[in-house]
């Protein structure tokens, strides 16, 4: 195999809530880290049809960085990569235990990811992960966001319109962009999928957003769906979850701690407020291992 790249690749499957992974060990077999060549074979083992199946696939190396036990990069059905995963840096902490990245009793840990240094916490019987997100970010340009600030430079009920419909949007970032739509009533399945690609696109968003459409049911209980950008609609999304949890503070909608009910489950948030981090808890799940041939994509690639 040419770049001295194996005929084929160990992987693992995981969930959690739904949004599901195609993990890679990267230290116990040579895994590619070009952003393009992971993109393309994330396209093709993605595949519900032709592949394995997934929302994305994370790839473990070796940590860059001081302080981190590994790296977590995150690529994505549509060859692009991602940021930052919220259900998926669960899966991947239970993944880095299993498959003796650190060591077999530790449960405390600090991943790289592009979004920063993310520390998730596992639970000792492995189901469970809660995770400091960080700080969320609401500055337009943090997002990012073209449209002007409103007060306290932050994106808060701001309207945009797509195909003479308009919405009120919230803007946050954990690390990945976020929109953020309250809807007066249950969100319907089919507006997620006409206005989600559009919305994700909009000129204003120039890295494209993850978009959220939430009704409110009580302060501490929110039920949601997700356009998630570069996948589409998800049955989860961690970052999208917080992102919520965040957005209904600071609207005045909700208080901690916070249920977000998603069609693959529910994930709690903490967020204390301003100058605080949040964190996300939920669960992590191995679905099954197998291995993938590597021929026909590099092939593909012309590699």
């Amino acid at each position: 195999m040419t770049n001295n790249f194996p005929a084929s690749l160990r992987f693992c499957k995981m969930q959690g809530c739904g949004n599901d992974f195609i993990l890679l060990n990267g230290f116990k077999q040579k895994l590619p880290t070009d952003g393009s060549l992971m993109g393309l074979l994330a396209q093709r083992f993605c595949h519900r049809r032709f592949g394995v199946g997934a929302d994305g696939v994370l790839a473990l190396y070796p940590a860059s960085q001081p302080n981190c036990d590994f790296e977590m990069r995150l690529f994505q059905p549509d060859c692009s990569e991602a940021e930052m995963c919220g259900n998926g840096i669960r899966c991947a902490a239970v993944f880095a235990i299993e498959q003796g990245i650190v060591p077999a009793d530790k449960r405390d840990l600090a991943v790289q990811t592009l979004a920063g240094r993310i520390l998730p916490s596992v639970s000792p019987d492995l189901q469970q992960v809660r995770v400091d997100m960080g700080l969320p970010r609401l500055a337009p340009a943090a997002i990012p966001c073209t449209l002007p600030a409103g007060p306290n430079e932050r994106l808060l009920e701001q309207p945009l319109e797509v195909m003479g419909r308009e919405f009120k949007f919230s803007a946050v970032s954990m690390g990945n962009p976020h929109a953020v739509i309250f809807m007066d009533s249950p969100v319907q399945s089919a507006v997620v999928e006409q206005f989600g690609p559009l919305l994700e696109k909009h000129s204003c968003f120039p890295a494209r957003a993850n978009i959220e459409f939430v009704q409110v049911q009580d302060e501490h209980n929110l039920q949601a769906q997700v356009w998630e950008r570069g996948v589409g609609p998800t049955l989860a999304c961690g970052t999208g979850a917080c992102a919520i949890a965040v957005a209904a503070v600071l609207t005045g909608r909700g208080q901690s701690p916070l249920n977000i009910h998603l069609p693959g489950g529910t994930l709690q948030i903490d967020w204390a407020g301003e100058g605080h981090p949040v964190y996300m808890t939920g669960p992590a799940q191995v679905v099954f291992s197998g291995q993938i041939e590597l021929a026909q994509v590099l092939k593909e690639a012309a590699l």
